[in-house]
């Protein structure tokens, strides 16, 4: 998974599957401060703006993976709120060859501590923007950001209706 750091687990996954579609549990976070701003990352392997997200680790429960990934990557502490979505992503090839698809569980969470920086290597930037002033952003990403800041809005999953704010 060229350009973006791989898990000693995936590693080991990758030595015995080598290039061939893993389907993979991950997180995205959409992080709000205390003046409703959202935490975002310039991803380095793209230079695309984007929701902080991660794989998770044997043993980790979600909520936990989403806590770890922001931190690793932001220096910024969170608390998760509520579950936005849940939803198998698009499958995706790596420069290397390598494939996934992720089933992504998407939490809306509260910053409650740090100061955002790029704590890794896995963004050129990180910083807060207004929901009304943010950088372009995929698709998906926008759609994750909407069902978020839905107030009390069920969590989105294929096979319902999506509830658009």
């Amino acid at each position: 998974m060229s350009g973006m750091p791989i898990s000693p687990y995936l590693h080991s996954l990758r030595e015995v599957v080598g290039h061939r579609l893993l389907l993979l549990p991950g997180v995205t976070a959409v992080v709000l401060d205390d003046a409703g701003r959202l935490l975002l990352g310039q991803r380095s392997d793209n230079g695309t703006w984007a929701l902080i997200a991660g794989s998770m680790d044997p043993g980790e429960q979600p909520a936990e993976t989403v806590v770890r990934e922001v931190y690793e990557e932001t220096a910024v502490h969170v608390v998760p709120e509520r579950i936005t979505s849940v939803l198998t992503q698009p499958p995706n090839t790596y420069p290397n060859g390598d494939r996934t698809e992720f089933v992504d569980i998407t939490f809306r969470c509260r910053a409650v501590g740090g100061e955002a920086r790029v704590n890794d290597d896995e963004s050129l930037a990180v910083g807060w923007f207004a929901p009304d002033d943010l950088p372009p952003l995929n698709e998906l990403n926008t759609r994750r950001i909407a069902w978020a800041l839905a107030p009390d809005a069920d969590a989105w999953f294929s096979g319902t209706a999506p509830r658009r704010p």
